[in-house]
């Protein structure tokens, strides 16, 4: 459970859709309002996607984040009741999510580094496949990969492009990252790796003058990379509220059993 005063400072943080502006009214005129940097606690209001959003922008600040789903798609979010706000923060379960870091290195010798909560993918950018080979701690374990692309996703992410992609689903606090080839043409049969989350994991882009590939860490994207190298973050974390009968935890093992 978490540990917040009895009236925390909140700020309200909304997608912008007319239901989340509207939810947002409604909680500053009962709760008030303060900045992000000032608040206990920021409460989200929107789907997954504002979430990443505000994980991005507000995630260094080391602040608990509690969502309301107003949005299309909610699994990082609990579900919008416009009563008994600070009830449910007080009784709300913290899970802690630690990031993956990306570094994308461009064709034209650019650096950038990134950060995913859900997933790092890369994908061909032409109607040519692409071809990448895969080292893992510096030593190469996949020459080549033929494929639309291939990424690498968090348990909170697993549930999401990864198992779309026909990747596993893990656990949360399994210490393991998934790498989930996307339509892999050679070698045909391979269906990826589960790999410890204190892996360096290095992905080359083969031939990318001819053969070009983007790079996305969420929802930011690095275009022609000639490679990435993707590691968990030791330093950031960022830590999610949830309503007891709805934790992430369960909701990740659910996912496996739905048919």
């Amino acid at each position: 459970m978490t540990s917040l005063p009895a009236n925390p400072r909140i700020a309200f943080l909304a997608s912008s859709t007319p239901e989340a502006q509207a939810a947002r009214e409604h909680f500053t005129a009962r709760f008030g309002q303060v900045s992000a940097e000032d608040a206990d606690v920021l409460c989200v209001l929107g789907g997954d996607g504002y979430m990443l959003h505000t994980l991005h922008r507000h995630g260094s600040l080391g602040k608990p984040v509690y969502g309301m789903k107003l949005g299309t798609v909610g699994f990082l979010m609990n579900q919008h009741r416009p009563e008994g706000l600070l009830d449910r923060l007080q009784a709300a379960h913290d899970t802690v999510l630690r990031p993956l870091e990306m570094t994308a290195t461009s064709e034209s010798g650019a650096t950038i580094s990134l950060l995913a909560y859900n997933e790092v993918s890369m994908l061909r950018q032409t109607r040519q496949t692409a071809h990448l080979r895969i080292s893992l701690n510096g030593q190469v374990r996949l020459e080549e990969l033929v494929c639309d692309g291939a990424l690498v996703a968090t348990p909170a992410g697993s549930t999401a492009y990864n198992f779309s992609a026909h990747g596993p689903i893990l656990p949360l606090g399994s210490q393991v990252i998934a790498l989930t080839p996307i339509a892999a043409f050679r070698p045909r049969r391979w269906r990826g790796a589960l790999l410890r989350s204190d892996t360096e994991l290095r992905i080359e882009v083969l031939d990318g003058h001819k053969r070009p590939v983007s790079a996305t860490a969420d929802s930011h994207e690095v275009r022609d990379v000639a490679e990435i190298t993707v590691r968990e973050s030791q330093e950031r974390t960022v830590t999610l509220l949830f309503d007891p009968e709805h934790n992430l935890e369960e909701r990740i093992l659910n996912e496996q059993f739905i048919t």
